[in-house]
């Protein structure tokens, strides 16, 4: 039974659109940059490479399906688990790493392999290719991506509210470091993968190996962008 205030009607607060069944959408998936304390006690770049420490804590099965998923025509069914996840949990980003760990261990694995196909000299040069594919081609392209789309999604997508009981709302940068990861899948399957076993082709001197490799680049940047 609801209980009418005596509050004037000027003084009364918007109910937020928050509570219940009926929130708006967006087009972009956001937090609440000031009151989503859950998000930012709970789910942070510490604590999620934390949980990468423990394999007892990572579904690598779910994570092995998500990646076949994107590989199809349908990628869009993970990104309604981020969603699904938002409505459970919160947050848009996941909060186990077993997607970015099974990443990891298998772009190593590729980089030995082309360690040895072409005839790297010694074990600390194989080291030293799986550390720059990790490090480099990996996370740091992986951070700039993410940083600069959070910032433009941020500073230039996001829908103006002219309400004053609007509180301000922003994407997370955990998701948008997901996002590259989702897109990083068919690249490496491209880049890493196909372009290894295609090496005696795009490694010869003909036309022919020249248009197979800016083909397999094209694609591959083309999927991930």
């Amino acid at each position: 039974m609801a209980v009418s205030s005596p509050m004037p009607a000027h003084n009364r607060k918007p109910k937020s659109s928050s509570s219940g069944g009926g929130s708006s959408s967006s087009s972009l998936p956001y937090t609440n940059a000031s009151a989503d304390s859950a998000l930012t006690s709970t789910l942070t770049p510490q604590l999620y490479l934390q949980r990468m420490t423990d394999l007892q804590q990572m579904d690598l099965q779910s994570a092995i399906d998500q990646m076949r998923i994107l590989l199809t025509l349908y990628p869009q069914r993970v990104y309604k688990m981020a969603y699904y996840r938002k409505q459970t949990k919160n947050h848009w980003a996941r909060d186990d790493p077993a997607f970015c760990f099974l990443q990891i261990v298998m772009i190593a694995a590729v980089s030995i392999a082309y360690g040895f196909a072409f005839r790297v000299g010694s074990f600390l040069d194989i080291i030293a290719v799986v550390t720059k594919s990790v490090l480099v081609n990996w996370l740091g392209f992986g951070v700039i991506i993410a940083s600069v789309g959070r910032l433009i999604a941020n500073n230039h997508l996001m829908m103006a509210e002219r309400s004053s009981s609007h509180v301000k709302q922003e994407v997370e940068w955990l998701y948008a470091f997901d996002v590259h990861c989702n897109a990083f899948v068919p690249l490496f399957v491209l880049l890493y993968g196909v372009h290894l076993f295609l090496l005696p082709v795009v490694l010869g001197p003909s036309l022919l190996s020249l248009g197979v490799s800016n083909t397999l680049f094209a694609m591959a940047f083309g999927w991930y962008f």
